[in-house]
């Protein structure tokens, strides 16, 4: 730009130059032009072309703005009518900034991260952060576990559900070195059975496994309870909890979730995330969908695939598996007994007594054929959470594992299967008796054009509204009670009976009829 403008004061500037100097930078030769009008006039502009004067009076995003973009979801118009009317309330009024230079100012002063926040939320803004990547480390030096909701319909007991998957996975290897699969919403069973997957390189677990320095966790309530805090105390692993809503500080486990649906899941009958035709939903066909054990089943086959046949990108051309084998980082095991001992809950009450009943624990009775002949002797109780059809029984001084001991008088099948009608007819009546309450309370009015009282639309009859009256009448046993039918028997005449009673009384008669004085 400094040549063009010497040149321009010698008089040697020619069209041509001009429009070669547009073509260069793929401009206007119009704009060039303009660009050495401005150097004319401020030395400063030939450093930085086409760039706007810098002064004091330039409009910036204050927390003013910032404030407003938030409230209005980042409508920049709506925040300029807001700047509008608050100019036009100030004493003397003042001239609120055009909507051109509000753009620009936004655009110039928030980041594409800040606006996609103030916009949408913090979940928007960390689509434009940048990530840092951790070192792979060695086998076992980190774990990750998380719950994932699979987006597929399976069929359990008959009902239409969406299974939960929880799993351990080797950070520097990809690794997946333990899986549970849950019918409904996962626990801290889920954990600990996962876990114990996971711990175990025995069948039919495969050879990933062992007992890792630290385990990186979220705040769920699950993973954060005193059974699991527990059980990783006990094997001697490290927890990181990790802070609220940073699934970036785990981020293995996260593609994991996502590798799953989009390479297995996404096949299967009865996908909810499918794309529809107009958005409309699709019923589902119950015949197609698989049942628990025919998805657990496909599942782990997935994940045989996954750690013996996938190869990713980061481990250059080799298999999870096959990575883990070969580093030579030695692995720390554990017996399966000591693991079964640690990952189960212990019983606050302390050791309890053998009866002739068996051990009584929750208010039910556990039977086992060790018991035969201990009658009498004191045992400790240790049990998975949520399973109450049977206990582990340890010695309560050394702590050796003794039996397993089972729900004695256990319902049968079919008994289980009624109770389980029985309470889904309740819940379906109490849901229509709700939903008949919810219908009275939305009960449709007349649209309004001016300030008046709401007016009820869909009248009734006076015949209708006397049926529909005589109808709940006869529901309620009480209005139905004729108290005054037969009058109470006088009571006796040595009684001091108040007059006015005796005359809603009947006489009193004797056994064979007669009325008695």
């Amino acid at each position: 730009m400094r040549r063009l403008l010497a040149l321009r004061e010698e008089g040697a500037l020619t069209t041509g130059q001009v429009r070669t100097v547009a073509q260069c930078l793929e401009v206007t030769e119009r704009t060039v032009w303009r660009w050495l009008a401005a150097a004319g006039r401020d030395p400063a502009a030939a450093r930085e072309p086409g760039s706007r004067a810098q002064s004091s009076t330039r409009f910036t995003v204050t927390p003013e703005v910032r404030h407003l973009l938030a409230l209005w979801k980042g409508n920049v118009a709506a925040v300029h009518r807001e700047l509008a009317a608050r100019a036009a309330r100030q004493q003397p009024p003042t001239a609120p900034p055009s909507l051109p230079t509000l753009h620009r100012a936004i655009q110039r002063d928030l980041s594409a991260g800040e606006r996609a926040g103030l916009t949408a939320g913090e979940r928007a803004a960390r689509k434009h952060d940048v990530f840092l990547t951790r070192p792979r480390g060695h086998r076992n030096q980190v774990w990750e576990t998380d719950h994932v909701q699979a987006p597929v319909l399976v069929l359990v007991d008959g009902q239409e559900r969406r299974p939960w998957i929880t799993w351990f996975v080797d950070c520097a290897t990809d690794a997946i070195a333990g899986v549970a699969v849950t019918p409904g919403y996962p626990s801290r069973e889920s954990v600990l059975v996962a876990l114990r997957s996971a711990v175990l390189r025995t069948g039919p677990y495969g050879p990933v496994g062992g007992l890792p320095e630290k385990v990186r966790i979220d705040r769920g309530k699950d993973f954060l309870s005193r059974t699991v805090t527990a059980a990783f105390g006990a094997l001697a692993v490290t927890v990181e909890p990790l802070p609220a809503y940073t699934p970036h500080l785990k981020g293995t486990v996260e593609g994991l979730n996502r590798s799953v649906e989009r390479m297995y899941l996404a096949a299967l009958p009865g996908y909810a995330h499918q794309p529809r035709p107009g958005g409309r939903p699709r019923p589902v066909d119950q015949s197609a969908l698989l049942s628990f054990e025919e998805f657990t089943a496909g599942l782990l086959t997935w994940v045989a695939w996954w750690n013996t046949e996938h190869r990713p990108a980061p481990l250059r051309g080799k298999t999870p598996a096959g990575a883990w084998q070969e580093d030579p980082t030695p692995v720390r095991d554990i017996p399966p007994a000591d693991l079964w001992s640690f990952t189960l809950e212990d019983d606050r009450a302390g050791p309890r007594p053998v009866t002739t009943r068996g051990v009584k624990f929750k208010g039910r009775f556990y039977v086992s054929p060790w018991m035969t002949g201990r009658a009498g002797t004191r045992v400790g109780v240790r049990h998975m959470p949520h399973h109450r059809h049977e206990i582990e029984l340890f010695d309560p001084a050394t702590g050796r594992h003794l039996a397993t001991a089972h729900l004695a008088d256990e319902a049968t099948r079919e008994q289980i299967a009624a109770v389980r009608r029985t309470r889904a007819a309740r819940v379906r009546r109490l849901a229509k008796d709700l939903d008949h309450a919810q219908r009275a309370r939305n009960e449709r009015h007349a649209a309004a054009t001016a300030p008046e009282a709401p007016r009820a639309i869909g009248g009734l009859t006076a015949t209708e509204a006397g049926l529909e009256l005589a109808a709940s009448t006869h529901t309620d046993l009480t209005d139905l009670a004729r108290p005054d039918l037969i009058p109470p028997t006088a009571p006796p005449g040595h009684w001091n009976t108040p007059p006015g009673l005796l005359t809603t009384t009947r006489p009193a008669t004797d056994p064979t009829g007669k009325q008695t004085p």
